[in-house]
């Protein structure tokens, strides 16, 4: 059963124990204050001088000395080994969005395990950051305000269809398929508007418009609650 652990009205940041991109968790911050980690990426959280308000996960990579520095409140342990830390954290977040760090980076299978979870439908959108770009599942038409020449890459992680305006090669009545056409390295001609014809179609963006991807993809849960 995925229990909330955490249930907050403004996104949060999620670390994950993978390599860090420079500057990466104080920017997510900035946008999202509230801390959760998904198991290891405890250990980079309290590294950068942060106490995570949870740790999800099933904590076969948080250190015994490394628990003890943390409130006994804050630990969620997820036994299951049938699904990633990550994955475990965000089927127990309901949030706007979620800004995860410490997910991509050294290891490719880390890296290939992200993209899947991204695409596997959680109760809050997630954007992944690193290095240079963030990452995120298109699940509804965004507006972004790119510039000409900006890389804007699309993959599909199964067979989908999307339509854009602002990409120097259009997407509209193109079937995309990991195993056929991507649209990797496509460039902005200005500002750009993606909408998807189905789930599947991860965006890939320049970093610098991180706070235009989180008002892009945030869900309105103020607004759910009115309507309850």
């Amino acid at each position: 059963m995925n229990r909330l652990i955490v249930e907050e009205l403004e996104p949060i940041t999620l670390v994950g124990g993978g390599e860090l991109a420079s500057g990466a968790l104080e920017e997510a911050l900035a946008l999202a204050p509230v801390l959760a980690a998904a198991d290891g990426g405890a250990v980079a959280a309290l590294a950068a001088g942060h106490v995570p308000q949870a740790v999800i996960g099933d904590f076969d990579s948080l250190p015994g000395d490394v628990r003890g520095r943390l409130p006994p409140g804050s630990l969620f342990p997820v036994a299951e080994q049938d699904s990633t830390d990550f994955d475990k954290a965000l089927r127990r977040i309901s949030a706007p969005a979620v800004l995860a760090v410490g997910f991509l980076g050294a290891r490719v299978d880390h890296q290939l395990a992200a993209f899947n979870t991204l695409v596997q439908g959680h109760p809050a959108p997630c954007v992944l950051i690193g290095e240079t770009e963030v990452i995120f599942h298109l699940t509804h038409a965004v507006d972004l305000p790119a510039e000409a020449g900006e890389v804007i890459s699309l993959f599909p992680m199964q067979p989908v269809q999307g339509r854009s305006e602002g990409l120097e090669w259009p997407i509209d009545g193109l079937r995309m398929s990991p195993m056929g056409r991507i649209g990797t390295s496509n460039r902005a001609t200005g500002p750009v508007r993606l909408v998807p014809e189905g789930p599947g179609l991860l965006v890939i963006v320049p970093r610098r418009l991180l706070a235009e991807v989180v008002a892009a993809v945030r869900l309105d849960l103020r607004l759910d609650l009115r309507r309850d």
